[in-house]
This record gives structure tokens, sequence and C-alpha cells, in this order.
């Protein structure tokens, strides 16, 4: 399977982060998986006319096209003639050439939030007019339209994050080529269900402190993040917690607050990252599925059961008080 790779408005963190993959043979495992990378900006040797060949001849049918990987927003600014990024040698706008070889690639991946949603490129007043493939944040259209279809029957598939965790990727790739990929495994928003049906709270080392509603203070704390933090782990669709980066971290266990990167939006969320928007003491994001007023009713009756251990080690940047140990058989 043929994957051509495209950097558009962005850090290049996603490409970062898939150099990061568990594995000590990364251009072994894509070849393993049947994954052919016709061109990338970080990892091909190709430059100049070299990479202009590559695209035109994926243009002209020269070179069939199965995966066409978009990294970044697409800048469609200054007054959508894409002028503020041209592609280097060829004096035509990035979003030209993102256009017309979405019309030929099989499959079309934005990689990223920035690719899939407009991210962090589109903060503020978005003076560069970035969107992504085929959002603006968690409105459908985006660069290529909201009717879009790539060759092989399929919108845009989103590999939200910011950056994406290396496996996303490449499981997604794998899962294209092995013919395993259909619309049912895209959620509402085209990301893979096979990371976006969880949430980041989901295998959260912190658990124990939510459930109590024993909450962090300040960053070095152990306790919940949510209350006082800006934690979103609640509302975020990934697996962070469960598919751990580099085999053993994630943003919760690195002490600070899950911000909801897989999500349309994350870039503004109208307040500081670390702080949790309140209204009467209530924060006003809760957890996905759950009514405020059982909110309200479970966190009193948490926070009143709340054992002296929970609560004391919530605040703290240690364990200060152990688990009792107790002399009978567990029953």
């Amino acid at each position: 399977m043929n994957v051509l790779w495209l950097q558009s408005g962005g850090c290049g963190g996603c490409s970062m982060s898939l150099l990061n993959a568990d594995t000590a043979d990364f251009e072994g495992q894509w070849r393993q998986a049947g994954l052919n990378l016709l061109w990338h900006p970080s990892l091909s040797l190709a430059s100049g006319s070299q990479v202009t060949r590559v695209l035109e001849d994926c243009l002209s049918g020269a070179q069939p096209l199965d995966v066409l990987c978009v990294e970044g927003s697409l800048l469609r600014g200054p007054q959508g003639t894409g002028r503020f990024h041209l592609l280097a040698g060829t004096g035509l706008p990035m979003i030209d050439w993102v256009r017309r070889l979405a019309q030929v690639a099989t499959h079309v991946v934005a990689v990223g939030s920035c690719a899939a949603w407009g991210g962090i490129t589109a903060a503020g007043a978005n003076e560069v007019e970035a969107c992504g493939l085929q959002y603006e944040d968690d409105r459908v259209g985006g660069l290529l339209g909201a009717g879009f279809r790539a060759r092989g029957g399929l919108p845009v598939i989103n590999i939200a994050g910011c950056p994406t965790h290396p496996a996303w990727v490449t499981d997604a790739l794998m899962a294209l080529a092995a013919g395993l990929f259909s619309e049912a495994d895209l959620d509402p928003l085209n990301r893979p269900r096979f990371y976006a049906d969880q949430l980041v709270h989901h295998g959260c080392t912190r658990n124990e402190f939510y459930e109590f509603k024993a909450s962090a203070e300040q960053p070095s704390d152990m306790g919940c993040l949510m209350e006082h933090m800006g934690c979103k782990g609640t509302q975020a669709h990934a697996d962070c917690n469960t598919r751990l980066w580099n085999g053993e971290g994630s943003c919760t266990r690195g002490g600070y607050a899950c911000i909801s990167c897989t999500e349309p939006g994350f870039q503004d969320p109208g307040h500081a990252f670390h702080a949790t928007p309140k209204l009467a003491g209530i924060p006003i994001g809760l957890p996905t599925d759950m009514p405020k007023a059982w909110f309200v009713a479970l966190a009193s009756l948490s926070k009143s059961a709340t054992p002296k251990r929970v609560k004391e080690n919530a605040t703290s940047d240690h364990v200060v008080v152990a688990p009792v140990v107790r002399r009978t058989r567990l029953k």
C-alpha cells in the first residue's frame, strides 16, 4: 500500500511522535505490514524536483496512491488563496496540491488534530484561515468539503491528537492495508474507533482520587486533576492511559491535566488549560454521559466517605498515609 505523507501548517510533532514508536525498526515494521512510504518530508531523502515528480506521478496515475496522509492544518489565507503556504519549488499553494491528490487517493488520512480540525494553528483570530481536511473545529466542511469521499469510499479518516500516539497512525494504516477498515470503524467525528471509543479517564492512575472526589490543588499533588486543575479526561476520547506513550507514560501520569487534544476546538477552551471553570462551585465540564444532578449527589456522598488516607495523599506529592494493613484474612 503506497503512502504519501505531506506536511502542511503545523509543528511536525506528529511525525516526531511517530518516530518514537515502540519498535527498534520502524521502517521494517511498516514494510512487514505492506506499507510503502512514497515520500515523507522528514524521513525521505528525495527533495526538490524528485519530490514534485513523485507528486505528478501520483496525479497522472503512473504511481498508484493508496493513502494520502496530511499532517498539519490547511492554510487557506490570505483571502482563500492559500498563498501563505506554497509548496517549495512549485509556486503552487499546498492546499491546491492536497485537493488534487485527495481526488486520486484511495484513502485520505488526517494525521493529528491540526489536519483533522484546524488545531493549534487555528487558535485565536485564525489570521491564516487554517482548517482541517474535512472539518473546521466541529463543523463539517474544511478544505475538501462535507461531501468528500476518497476513491475507496470513506470520508477523511481523522486520527486526531496533539500529537497523535504513534500506534494510532500505524494501526490505522495497517488496518487499511489489510482491508480491515470500514466506515463502521469510524466514530461520529470520523476518528478510528479502536482508540476514540474510549476515554482518557479509563485506566487513569488517579481514579481512586476521582471516585472519592479527593482533588489535587497544585500540579505536584497526587489527587484527581478534574476539580481544580482543568483535567478533561472524563470527556476526552482517547486510550492514552491504557495505550501508554513510550510504553510507560501519559499526560495525567506525568502530573499534567488532560486538555482533550483529540477533540475539536481544544485549542480555544476559553480558560487557562490548568484551570477548571465552575458554576456555583460545580465544574462545568462534567463526564460526557453523567447528568449534573447525579454528579452533584455522587460528589457529595463520595466526599463524605473519603478515607483519611485518600484525602491526605490527594494534596501531597508522595504517599503520606499508606493503606491500612489488617490482620484478618481478606474476604
